[in-house]
């Protein structure tokens, strides 16, 4: 179906004839595979006859070597997928089928899209970005300590560069625009926590979602395109992000999540602001300090600084708690 809406992309009429002469099938298999974009993937097609087929609206899909071209020099190959439960999830079965690390896999749409704490992430088909870093890390998951953050820094530093100067980071892992969610990361790990292991780095950004489009979303979101008021090309944004990351994994690989603190609390949103730390049924009030070197939450309890971390805590403005 991919190769299919590759030629469909323009927003003009083909004949079933003409797609059918250049994928190699028959007419009928044309007709089998539109009625597929409509049904499976909610993409809506004209059929006009004598005409031909065309999308209702133009459409651009993501492009592995175009997006490896906008990376520059990362050393990783990058892959596209139609459709997948998760990016992540995939990256997993590859790795355990012996396809080796460092590669990025992305797809147009997910079906079982989640986020940190196994929310769902929506994932409407070619609106949004869906990429999954794979990398492997030898000496121990010690390496991994506030990655989390620093991908953030770099998922925040690569919307700014795309023009979304309000970007701005929540601890521990989301980015938000005007208070409202644009993009999140979720990282997993798998392998020997001593010895050699695989992280794999998850990173979802609400692209050219319309505000309109999915009732899904459980919390305050938005998306490049409400803000900036265009469509996005999210191929020039793919090789963007990773970019940035290869620039701030580079750095933390080599000195730790401390060499990028300074950068992250610059474009810490939650600063001064007061909170309401969750972890389960149990919150703890207090005002944002900031983060240590550890990646570790800095809050003011009761007049003492008391600091925080663990992948099950959540962070609320006091007002929202």
């Amino acid at each position: 179906m991919l190769a299919l809406l590759k030629l469909l992309q323009d927003g003009r009429f083909h004949s079933g004839e003409a797609l059918g002469g250049v994928l190699g099938i028959s007419r009928s298999a044309i007709w089998k595979q539109l009625q597929s974009l409509e049904a499976e993937l909610g993409i809506e097609v004209f059929k006009v006859p004598g005409r031909g087929y065309r999308l209702s609206a133009p459409m651009t899909l993501l492009n592995a070597k175009e997006i490896e071209r906008n990376a520059g020099d990362t050393g990783w190959p990058v892959f596209v997928e139609a459709s997948l439960d998760s990016t992540n999830a995939e990256v997993f079965r590859r790795l355990e089928s012996g396809c080796g690390a460092p590669f990025v896999l992305l797809s147009e749409r997910q079906t079982a899209g989640r986020g940190r704490r196994g929310r769902a992430w929506a994932s409407p088909f070619a609106e949004n970005l869906y990429c999954s870093l794979a990398l492997r890390v030898d000496g121990g998951m010690r390496q991994v300590e506030a990655l989390s953050l620093t991908v953030g820094l770099a998922v925040a530093k690569a919307l700014r560069a795309s023009g979304l100067e309000a970007a701005g980071l929540k601890w521990p892992n989301d980015i938000l625009v005007d208070g409202q969610k644009i993009a999140g990361i979720l990282l997993e790990l798998s392998g020997d926590p001593a010895d050699v292991c695989h992280v794999v780095i998850g990173v979802g950004i609400n692209v050219n979602m319309a505000v309109d489009a999915t009732a899904a979303i459980d919390q305050p979101w938005t998306s490049m395109r409400q803000h900036l008021g265009r469509m996005i090309d999210r191929n020039e944004l793919a090789g963007e992000v990773l970019r940035q990351l290869t620039r701030y994994v580079s750095l933390h690989w080599q000195s730790g999540f401390s060499s990028v603190r300074d950068e992250w609390e610059v474009l810490h949103l939650w600063r001064g602001r007061p909170v309401a730390l969750l972890a389960g049924t149990n919150a703890t009030l207090g005002v944002v300090l900031g983060v240590d070197d550890r990646g570790a939450i800095r809050l003011e309890v009761d007049g003492v600084e008391q600091v925080f971390s663990g992948g099950e805590l959540s962070l609320r403005l006091q007002h929202d708690s």
